[in-house]
């Protein structure tokens, strides 16, 4: 894998795996992710989500002993990133299943296998053979969240680890922490709209506090969790970009915001006269216990 930041694909989405039909789209109703995998602005924000929090994740991997024959399940992949990470780490001895339910930016045969999945609603893929479950920035968006983690938690061994990272978007609301000016103000009141129309799909904008708690009721033991803020700079700056054209139509079919407010702010954030920030990441990992394997179903 590598550190720098590139695009899967130059401005465009690629052909579905195996025939595929995306997911969402521009005519899809108001329901659902809302941040999907079937626009071109997807791609740019895996690139820009894995040069913020990518290192995070894989120093979590090694923390957690991720190594050379290790079996993984990367959930709600997205991107090849972590899929790629992972694969790197487990070598040929190793397994990575990277699954989603759209895997249209993932990309069979490079170290990992791809499938589509649908972790809310379909059984869990060889339960109880991972050595981790791994899924970030997908259970805060998933309306049956505690289906979905059991799910995750079936599939690993006894042993085995489980590895959630959501956003709590409660906790740090604001695009801009330095509310000094228009500008900023401005970035701010969009970053509402944006958590607004999260909320309106089913997000839990509380979720990531929750993960130690929802790891031990799952059955989990020796639960730990940290978190990560990135502050400001380049890929901030970015990913706040793609978000907002990712999500433009819906704000303004929402009458959550304009065009002109949206078109300020983009320039804004084109003139670097925005120090933007995301909302903290929960990273929360927790064992199947070796005991009694049949308590986690």
């Amino acid at each position: 894998m590598t550190s720098s930041p590139r695009p899967p694909h130059a401005g465009s989405r690629p052909d579905p795996i195996d025939g595929t039909a995306a997911l969402g789209g521009e005519s899809a109703p108001a329901r659902g992710y809302l941040l999907d995998n079937a626009r071109a602005e997807a791609g740019e924000r895996f690139v820009w989500l894995a040069e913020l929090f990518d290192g995070v994740t894989r120093g979590h991997f090694d923390r957690l002993g991720v190594k050379a024959g290790s079996r993984c399940w990367e959930v709600g992949a997205g991107g090849p990133g972590i899929p790629e990470a992972l694969a790197a780490a487990v070598g040929p001895t190793g397994h990575v299943l990277a699954t989603d339910i759209d895997p249209s930016w993932l990309k069979a045969g490079d170290g990992y296998e791809v499938r589509r999945h649908d972790v809310a609603a379909d059984p869990p893929p060889e339960p109880g053979t991972f050595d981790l479950v791994h899924a970030r920035l997908v259970l805060v968006h998933v309306p049956d969240r505690a289906r979905a983690l059991a799910t995750m938690a079936a599939a690993l061994r006894p042993g085995g680890w489980l590895l959630i990272e959501d956003a709590d978007t409660a906790l740090q609301p604001l695009a801009c922490l330095d509310d000094s000016g228009p500008a900023q103000r401005r970035a701010n009141r969009l970053r509402d709209a944006v958590r607004e129309l999260l909320a309106r799909r089913g997000a839990d904008l509380r979720y990531g506090r929750t993960l130690p708690r929802a790891l031990r009721e799952a059955g989990l033991v020796d639960v730990a969790a940290a978190g990560a803020f990135p502050v400001g700079g380049p890929a901030c700056d970015r990913l706040e970009a793609a978000t907002i054209r990712h999500v433009r139509g819906e704000l303004l079919a929402a009458g959550l915001t304009d065009d002109a407010e949206i078109d300020a702010h983009l320039a804004a954030i084109h003139a670097g006269e925005l120090d933007l920030t995301l909302a903290p990441l929960i990273s929360a990992w927790g064992r199947r216990p070796a005991e009694h394997p049949s308590a986690l179903g």
